[in-house]
C-alpha cells in the first residue's frame, strides 16, 4: 500500500524526471536544432564576420562562433584557419573554466569560500589574510599591474607568462607586496588566477592535480578537445592557456546556463554558481562610459549596479561571460536559453560586445525581448 505522504514527493521526483528527459542534452556531438536565416542573421554575420585588412589589424575578426539554444546546436561559422575541430586559445576564459574546476572542488568539500590561501599554497604563506574568494573576485590586495602589450616594461602579467615569472608564475604573483587590504579593492590580475590554480593543487594533491581539470570537469562533459599548458612548476596556467573547440566550450555554457547540472548529475554546487554570477560587493563601477562587465567570482556580469549603466544595455540582466584577450568570449544567457561562443582576433579595441549580443539576440531568439 503507498504511503500517502510519499506522494507529493513521489509526484515531484516524477516532474523532474520528465523534466530532465525533455531537455536536450549533447552526446558524442550536438544534436542540430533548426538553422535560423534571414536579414537578421545576415546583419549578425556581417558584424561579426566582416572584411578586414589582416596586414594592418584594424577591425572585428571573429575566427569561431557557436549558438547553442536550450541545448541544440542552431549555428556556427568559422573563418581563417579555425575549424570546428581547431582547439583555440582561449587566453582569459581560462580563468572561468578554472572556476569551474575549482566548483567540483568545492563541491567534493576540499575547501571553504574563508580558507586562507596560504592554507594550500604555502608559498603564501606571507599574506596570511588573503582568502580564496578574494582570489576568485581578484581582489587580493596585491600590488599587481595587468597592462599587456602597449605597456610591457611596467606589466606584472607581461612578466609572469613570458620573461621572468614564467618559469613558475604563481610564486612570481606571490613575491608581489600588498598595496590595498584583501577583499577590499578590486583590481583585475592575472596573478590571481595563478594562485588560485596553484592553491588548487594543494587541495587536491600531486596525483590527481595533474589531471583533475579531466577528471572534475572535460571528462563529464564530454570534452575531448581541451589542452591546458602548465608552468615549468606544473601548475597550469589558470590565467591563460587553455585550448578548446567552440563547440566543447560551448558545453562548459551550458553546464553554467543550466545552473551547474548536466544531465542528472549536479556537478556544480548550486550555491557556487550563485557565487559564479554574483557582483563582487566592494567593486565600483566607473558611471561613465558602459561598457565595462561587472565582476562576479571569476565570471563577469551585465548585473545593474547602482548609479551606473548596464555593461550591455540591450542584453537581458542575467546574462554573465566568461571573457578573454583579444575577443575571447563564452556568453550565457538563461533567460533566452541561450550559449554563445565567440573566438576571435580583435587587435585594435573596436569590438563592442553590447552590439554583438543586441545582434545575436535578433538573429537567435527574435522573439524574446531583454
Amino acid at each position: 500500500m503507498p504511503i500517502p505522504f510519499l506522494r507529493p514527493l513521489a509526484l515531484a521526483l516524477g516532474l523532474l524526471a520528465g523534466l530532465a528527459q525533455a531537455e536536450t542534452w549533447p552526446a558524442a556531438d550536438w544534436q542540430r536544432g533548426p538553422a535560423p536565416g534571414g536579414a537578421a542573421v545576415r546583419a549578425f554575420e556581417t558584424y561579426a564576420f566582416a572584411q578586414r585588412d589582416d596586414a594592418s589589424r584594424k577591425g572585428v575578426r571573429t575566427d569561431a562562433v557557436v549558438v547553442i539554444r536550450d541545448g541544440e546546436l542552431i549555428y556556427e561559422h568559422y573563418a581563417g584557419p579555425t575549424r570546428a575541430e581547431t582547439p583555440h586559445l582561449t587566453w582569459s576564459v581560462s580563468k572561468s573554466l578554472l572556476a569551474s574546476v575549482l566548483g567540483v572542488a568545492y563541491g567534493e568539500g576540499r575547501f571553504k569560500l574563508d580558507d586562507a590561501v596560504a592554507r594550500y599554497y604555502p608559498a603564501f604563506a606571507g599574506h596570511p589574510d588573503v582568502q580564496l574568494a578574494h582570489l576568485l573576485h581578484w581582489a587580493s590586495g596585491l600590488a599587481w599591474q595587468e597592462d599587456y602589450e602597449y605597456a610591457p616594461l611596467k606589466s606584472s602579467v607581461v612578466a609572469m607568462l613570458y620573461t621572468r615569472g614564467r618559469a613558475d608564475m604563481a610564486a612570481f604573483a606571490a613575491g608581489h607586496p600588498l598595496d590595498a587590504v584583501p577583499g577590499q579593492r578590486f583590481r583585475y590580475s592575472s596573478g590571481d588566477s595563478n594562485l588560485l590554480s596553484a592553491a588548487l593543487r594543494g587541495m587536491v594533491g600531486e596525483r590527481a592535480y595533474v589531471d583533475y581539470p579531466w577528471t572534475a570537469l572535460f571528462e563529464p562533459l564530454g570534452i575531448r578537445s581541451a589542452v591546458w599548458e602548465t608552468d615549468a612548476a606544473g601548475t597550469y596556467v589558470g590565467s591563460s592557456y587553455s585550448y578548446l573547440t567552440a563547440r566543447d566550450l560551448a558545453r562548459v555554457g551550458l553546464l553554467m546556463q543550466r545552473g551547474g547540472r548536466w544531465g542528472e548529475r549536479q556537478l556544480l554546487p548550486a550555491d557556487w554558481v550563485a557565487f559564479n554570477r554574483t557582483p563582487f560587493a566592494k567593486y565600483q563601477p566607473a558611471p561613465d562610459p558602459p561598457g565595462e562587465a561587472v565582476p562576479g567570482g571569476h565570471w563577469w556580469l551585465n548585473t545593474p549596479l547602482e548609479g551606473a549603466p548596464k555593461p550591455w544595455p540591450d542584453a537581458p540582466d542575467d546574462t554573465f561571460a566568461a571573457l578573454g584577450h583579444w575577443g575571447q568570449a563564452l556568453y550565457v544567457l538563461p533567460s533566452q536559453k541561450l550559449v554563445i561562443v565567440r573566438y576571435a582576433d580583435d587587435r585594435d579595441g573596436s569590438y563592442r560586445h553590447n552590439d554583438f549580443l543586441k545582434l545575436a539576440l535578433a538573429a537567435f531568439a527574435p522573439e524574446v525581448q531583454p
